[in-house]
């Protein structure tokens, strides 16, 4: 009976070494692992793109409208190198910082320096893209809230001290922020939402654009005049950029092609329009007409305020979070800025850092698992003004903050750049300068 017992165990034994060749151990693991997704990049590359198109020409072009006809050129300059210098510094350390193995919940280590391990497959073994689109995805958002920042200081800064800050800024304050959140840092571990960068983007690039106004300074004769935007067309265009790009930029954060990236996506749309017919409505009661820049603001402002919560939220929701962005936005920039004073010159802490601090907000209050399984309640944190403090200060040390007085009143695109958005601007501009010359020799 034991020879039977032996022998059945025998046969069993080589049908199983049978069935292991047919089937080795990796095909079973192979089950597990992570595959590309064809659908899914395609989707992320065209995300990127978009996202990169919203911030040249579309970003240069809603803050170019916006500012006055001496200052064009220099403000399309800061958005343009900004997305220069931000994707070097992305790719040599700035992506590893943010995304590499985590230390201590602060920062990221090394891993990828100059993109060292990003390569074709699929990103950190459980994403279903190449690691490529997604160093270059989140390396577009690093670059467009740099840019953001030069809103709250254009027509003031030198462009020596804007490079060298772009530089500095995403090394030191936007790396840790990216990392904390979205990185695997200690703001991650706490389980904070924030779909597509209502803290690591708009309040992060919103606080930032204030401290460096309050540290810089107003612009001259800010009070005494009213710097009313010199193209609306421009900037309309712009704002028109910045909506068809906040698709890439909110549903991209899918970072796959399912029901959430449509969630999102829809979420975008909704949110933008009720910002922007809140906007309109409050205009129309207050000043008694609505007016472009107005409605146009309100919906960026509407987009602002549902980037945190573009896959966490139902539709509904995304309408109410869209139209409270507008009163809220619009007490921020024509009560708040007014009663401090603060020179903040194409309100980039009004929009972006007001509406993304309510955004955050609104994301715990209607984030919820019956649209998407991954949500759960959140509170933000960060302190985004002391980085920004310390590394204008660090410029400050080798190259002056902002241009000189002269420089400013003749407006950074001729004293700097040599290059006039409007011919017939340098043409005023001379005819100004030899009047007072002559004016000068008369007394």
């Amino acid at each position: 009976m034991d020879g039977f017992v032996k022998k059945r165990a025998s046969i069993f034994f080589v049908f199983l070494l049978y069935l292991l060749f047919l089937f080795p151990i990796s095909a079973f693991a192979q089950e597990n692992e992570p595959v590309v997704d064809t659908g899914d990049t395609t989707w992320l590359l065209v995300a990127a793109a978009i996202v990169i198109f919203m911030h040249v020409p579309g970003l240069a072009l809603f803050y170019g409208g916006l500012v006055s006809e001496r200052n064009v050129v220099s403000t399309m300059m800061h958005s343009f190198v900004s997305l220069l210098t931000v994707t070097i510094v992305w790719v040599l350390w700035g992506y590893s910082l943010s995304f590499g193995q985590d230390v201590g919940g602060i920062i990221g280590k090394l891993d990828y320096l100059a993109f060292n391990g990003v390569g074709g497959e699929a990103a950190f073994g459980s994403l279903t893209i190449p690691h490529y689109i997604f160093a270059i995805f989140q390396g577009a958002f690093a670059a467009i809230t740099v840019a953001i920042i030069s809103g709250g200081i254009a027509g003031r800064i030198s462009f020596p001290a804007w490079v060298m800050f772009s530089v500095l800024w995403i090394t030191f304050v936007y790396a840790p922020m990216a990392h904390w959140v979205w990185g695997g840092g200690w703001l991650f571990a706490m389980g904070e939402l924030d779909f597509a960068g209502g803290t690591v983007v708009h309040i992060l690039s919103g606080v930032s654009a204030l401290t460096a106004a309050l540290v810089i300074g107003p612009r001259y004769e800010h009070m005494k005049k009213n710097d009313a935007p010199h193209n609306i067309v421009l900037f309309l265009i712009g704002a028109a950029t910045l909506w068809f790009g906040w698709f890439g930029f909110n549903a991209g954060s899918a970072l796959s092609a399912n029901g959430i990236t449509a969630l999102a996506f829809a979420n975008t749309q909704v949110a933008a329009a009720a910002g922007g017919l809140g906007w309109l409505i409050i205009e129309w009661m207050v000043r008694k007409r609505p007016t472009l820049v107005g409605t146009a603001t309100g919906a960026i402002g509407g987009l602002v305020g549902i980037t945190p919560a573009a896959g966490f939220v139902t539709i509904p929701s995304a309408l109410i979070i869209g139209l409270a962005s507008a009163p809220i936005c619009y007490f921020a920039i024509h009560f708040v800025k007014a009663r401090l004073k603060y020179d903040d010159t194409l309100d980039a802490f009004g929009v972006h850092g007001i509406c993304g601090i309510w955004g955050s907000i609104a994301t715990g209050l209607f984030a919820t698992k019956s649209v998407n399984p991954a949500g759960n309640n959140g509170l933000f944190y960060g302190n985004p003004a002391v980085g920004t403090y310390i590394v204008l200060k660090i410029v400050s040390l080798f190259t002056p903050l902002r241009v000189k007085k002269e420089d400013e009143l003749l407006g950074l695109d001729l004293s700097f750049h040599q290059e006039p958005a409007y011919s017939d601007v340098d043409q005023s501009i001379e005819e100004k300068g030899k009047s007072n010359d002559i004016a000068s020799q008369m007394s």
